[in-house]
């Protein structure tokens, strides 16, 4: 069973930066997926994404001004948010594969999710 807790968010006016963490436990290697989702409807986006093999996938609505990292070590997962914008405000949810012993295993489908950590962007 895989653990995800997300921190980092917060309130910050329009062009301030924000860095969300997710951090994972209950993993055995590194070789897992992860992703940030946000929503702030009924409609959920994935912002970012890292395969197991570490490469990173941003949404196109956010490239340029988002980037991931993954600290293996730590088994934690970063979104730096910059140039922030009132319509990036959302509930910003950490998501997560089991471990995998190869580094081809396609994500699919992320079952485990943390309890999301709130961004307010104010203009």
């Amino acid at each position: 069973q895989v653990h995800l807790v997300e921190s980092g968010g917060d309130s910050v006016r329009e062009g301030g930066s924000l860095r969300l963490s997710c951090a994972a436990s209950g993993v055995t290697n590194s070789r897992y997926c992860m992703a940030w989702f946000r929503q702030a409807s009924e409609q959920r986006e994935e912002v970012a994404r890292i395969d197991r093999s570490g490469k990173i996938t941003i949404a196109d609505s956010v490239k340029g001004r988002f980037t991931a990292s993954k600290d293996n070590a730590k088994h934690t997962l970063y979104l730096q948010m910059n140039s922030l914008k009132p319509e990036d405000s959302a509930t910003y949810t950490c998501a997560a594969t089991g471990v995998s012993t190869f580094l081809s295993t396609p994500c699919g489908v992320l079952p485990y999710r943390g309890q999301g950590t709130q961004v307010t962007v104010s203009s």
